[in-house]
């Protein structure tokens, strides 16, 4: 043994000698790309796989709203607030759940006016007048819940399917279940709007899984990535390097046997090198027509709405290339996220100014393409907010009874499912959990919840841990 363990030792006995010699998937795909580069698609962790049943979708968009946006402002009306308006929660509300913070103010009505909207007759304030237009395509769930009222277990549950962290993200776990139809572009992409949620980049982490499947992160403005423009001054050169960084690679591996590090970095090599010539494409927004540039307000008045319509963009940009799965994150400047402890009513007004255009662009342009099919929209926070007032003119967080949405990639358009209580609460009708989510967009991917597992630490693990239930009544 060497003194200071760092070193591989010569012997092997019957086992090393049998799970050296086998290697992985990195050494055949470096053999392959040594004779012809396109000879190792098939053997690539991210290839094109099969799932357990016909799929309705192929990509999903997450719409991230971090820091949880109010459910009871926005698409859950609810006229009992407005009625008894200023009185004490607890002689009208009832029981009071603890959450965060325990400063409790009264019962805060909503600040804004609702509509009904659409063939549907859905119910949606004045704080999202673009996406009111395009609420016929939309299942509303209403009856949302999660385990925990903090921003970064809630982020990791609602990401990860449990509130701790260091396990895979959704996006892994499709990427993983599913590969990717792009070979130039990760699979699995963040376009990065300017915050990061609590929990950090562990939201769009692989966790156990291989390292191939964790979230690329993008910004939505040249050059989209670091790196993306070679420095070697001739493209031989920079292959002359690479052919070297393979042959060195492959020595490593033949030697350690099976590692999932050196594996996933020489795939991460060769995707790195094929971005190079795919991004500046991809973030080449130039040849998009001016009235789709409009459509996604990339010349409104206000710099966060051109900022996440280059995230939208991007969006469909990407799953036209075959990305897998994108999921979007707001941009800063609009205060505290949605989360809106105080100054409820400028923090939510600027960040639907933020995402309201831009997202029923988006929804509107897949369905004129018809991308909306087979692409399925996801919009949500990762909780939602209470019926009284936090201090005089915020709330505090909710988990027990928030809104989400889904729409196109199968979901049935134009309907809600599930209610919270008078006040919202609690939901009290269809209680959704967030497992329940992850279970129903797995199976409209083409993908059995219960099936998708993966063993680490002598257990099979899944993103639904030992629950959750597909929503089949928002199903087409």
């Amino acid at each position: 043994m060497h003194h200071c363990q760092r070193f591989l030792s010569r012997p092997w006995n019957r086992r090393q000698l049998l799970s050296r010699t086998a290697c992985g998937f990195g050494a055949l795909a470096l053999k392959a790309l040594h004779a012809a580069p396109a000879a190792a698609a098939g053997m690539r962790t991210l290839a094109p796989k099969e799932g357990h049943h016909a799929a309705k979708a192929k990509n999903v968009i997450f719409l991230y709203m971090d820091g949880g946006p109010s459910q009871v402002d926005t698409f859950d009306y609810k006229p009992e607030l407005n009625k008894h308006n200023g009185k004490n929660p607890s002689e009208v509300i009832g029981k009071l759940e603890p959450t965060q913070f325990a400063n409790v103010g009264s019962v805060l009505g909503s600040p804004w006016k609702f509509k009904q909207y659409g063939e549907s007759g859905a119910w949606v304030s004045d704080l999202f007048p673009h996406v009111a237009k395009v609420v016929d395509e939309l299942a509303i769930i209403k009856s949302m819940t999660s385990d925990f009222s903090e921003h970064t277990n809630a982020n990791y549950f609602l990401h990860t399917g449990s509130g701790l962290q260091g396990r895979p993200s959704i996006g892994a776990w499709v990427t993983y279940g599913l590969g990717s139809e792009c070979d130039n572009l990760p699979g699995f992409a963040v376009i990065n709007g300017g915050l990061i949620p609590p929990g950090g980049l562990d939201n769009f982490n692989s966790g156990f899984l291989p390292a191939s499947y964790q979230g690329s992160v993008f910004e939505p403005k040249m050059p989209g990535v670091a790196n993306a423009k070679p420095t070697e001054p001739t493209p031989e050169l920079q292959r002359g390097k690479l052919a070297l960084m393979r042959r060195l690679d492959a020595g490593f591996l033949g030697e350690l046997g099976t590692s999932d590090a050196v594996e996933s970095a020489i795939e991460n090599y060769e995707l790195a090198f094929q971005m190079q010539s795919a991004v500046p494409d991809l973030m080449n927004l130039d040849e998009e027509t001016p009235a789709t540039r409009r459509l996604y307000g990339l010349e409104a008045g206000y710099s966060q709405t051109q900022t996440f319509g280059r995230e939208c963009l991007l969006a469909r940009r990407m799953i036209e290339r075959g990305v897998r799965f994108v999921e979007l994150t707001c941009p800063g400047g609009n205060g505290d996220r949605w989360d809106q402890h105080s100054n409820l009513k400028d923090g939510h007004e600027k960040n639907c100014r933020t995402v309201d255009q831009p997202i029923a662009g988006l929804v509107q342009d897949l369905k004129a393409r018809g991308l909306l099919e087979h692409t399925l929209v996801v919009w949500g926070g990762e909780f939602g907010r209470t019926p009284f007032a936090q201090g005089a003119n915020g709330r505090d967080h909710n988990p027990f009874g928030f809104t989400m949405w889904m729409t196109g990639g199968g979901v049935k358009p134009g309907v809600a499912y599930g209610a919270t209580d008078e006040f919202g609460y609690h939901a009290v009708e269809n209680r959704a959990s967030i497992h329940d989510l992850h279970a129903t967009i797995l199976h409209l991917l083409g993908i059995d919840h219960e099936r998708l597992t993966f063993r680490f630490g002598g257990r099979d693990f899944r993103l639904t841990d030992v629950y959750g239930n597909v929503l089949h009544d928002i199903l087409a």
